[in-house]
């Protein structure tokens, strides 16, 4: 498991410290650099999966982030011209520190100096222990990629869920690799059971069809729903809620997790009713406890009131979450972001709510009252 992770001069984040845990959540305004930390990760990744990452240095536009040059990774408050990331995995004995220089027009950050102890392929952010699910998802569609290179050698369902019809078709009848996520009213233990279990805490009796069609290319999804005794007829996915289809790669993919994977997911409360970004926040809870780290960014105060209500509930333990809020002034010297670190208690209850920090609905209620 990544556990911490300490970045300078990188975009506004000018020196921060993220000591992570099994369920990280960052949240913050637009533009405080929540996604720059994920960035961080997905550049790492794309620089060792093109060879670069050791020997030559990052890559700034490749299969996970598409950045630009120099000038658009360097921190305009920053005293020196290098980049610097460190990191510490529970399997490493010492940190892991890359320094990157700089060259503006390049999209290319040449490596300076790095120390590892440990093999990158051995870390569950270099292998295929790795996943990422942009915010970016695929809505309904009526047809979806085919990719078994995807599916059973990257253990991927793509950056935007493209694959994941193709991979639900495929492994929809597998058993859970981690037995423990099984929801209470799915009707076996396999992935597809559970999926539809729990998707239907957001839309009552849900049903999914997913069929791969090789000779066509394609894959293709339905939906059902359970209406008293009987079932409904099939739905394509531009009939029923947006919110389904788009959530539909959030939920697989955490689904069918192994233990020790690393989930990076951006916004998966995304298009969702209230209720069913809590159930989100639950579910993220429940496969942290299980052993599967998730790097998540959320900006849905439901979200993290699901969590709050696993820990309370004992589905996760308090120190087994990690709560990052970034925040920036105008009024500041410089333009870099700040990390304040709110903490979870056993009853769910929160130490500390910075201006800005899922306080929106106090707000607003306040000018109602």
């Amino acid at each position: 498991m990544l556990e911490y992770i300490g970045i300078k001069r990188f975009k506004t984040l000018l020196d921060v410290n993220f000591p992570l845990n099994s369920l990280n959540v960052f949240s913050g305004l637009n533009g405080m650099g929540k996604s720059s930390v994920i960035q961080v990760l997905l550049l790492l990744r794309q620089s060792y999966e093109k060879n670069a990452l050791a020997s030559k240095g990052l890559l700034l536009n490749g299969d996970y982030v598409h950045l630009g040059t120099g000038v658009d990774a360097l921190s305009i408050s920053g005293d020196t011209d290098t980049i610097n990331f460190i990191f510490k995995w529970q399997e490493s004995v010492e940190s892991i520190n890359f320094d990157f220089g700089y060259e503006q027009d390049s999209d290319l950050l040449p490596i300076i100096d790095f120390h590892a102890d440990t093999e990158f392929s051995s870390l569950s952010l270099f292998n295929n222990h790795f996943r990422y699910l942009d915010a970016d998802r695929l809505g309904p569609q009526n047809n979806h990629q085919l990719s078994e290179y995807h599916i059973r050698d990257l253990n991927s369902l793509g950056n935007h869920g493209e694959y994941t019809v193709h991979f639900i078709a495929m492994n929809g009848l597998n058993d859970l690799n981690i037995s423990h996520l099984q929801h209470k009213n799915a009707v076996a233990g396999t992935l597809l059971a559970n999926i539809e279990a729990w998707m239907s805490d957001i839309s009552p009796g849900i049903r999914i069809k997913a069929t791969a069609q090789p000779k066509f290319n394609s894959a293709t999804l339905s939906y059902s729903f359970v209406q008293g005794n009987e079932t409904t007829s099939e739905f394509k996915p531009q009939n029923v809620g947006f919110g389904l289809s788009y959530v539909l790669p959030v939920v697989t993919s955490i689904l069918s997790a192994k233990y020790g994977d690393m989930l990076i997911i951006e916004n998966p409360e995304s298009h969702l009713h209230p209720a069913g970004q809590a159930v989100m926040g639950r579910l993220c809870a429940l496969a942290a406890h299980n052993g599967v780290q998730l790097i998540i960014e959320s900006h849905s105060d439901h979200f993290l009131n699901g969590v709050r209500v696993a820990v309370k509930d004992d589905i996760i333990s308090s120190d087994k979450v990690a709560l990052f809020f970034l925040q920036r002034s105008s009024e500041a010297n410089n333009h870099a972001s700040n990390v304040i670190y709110p903490k979870i208690d056993s009853d769910g209850r929160i130490d500390q709510w910075p201006e800005g920090f899922f306080d929106e609905w106090d707000n607003q209620l306040d000018r109602l009252l």
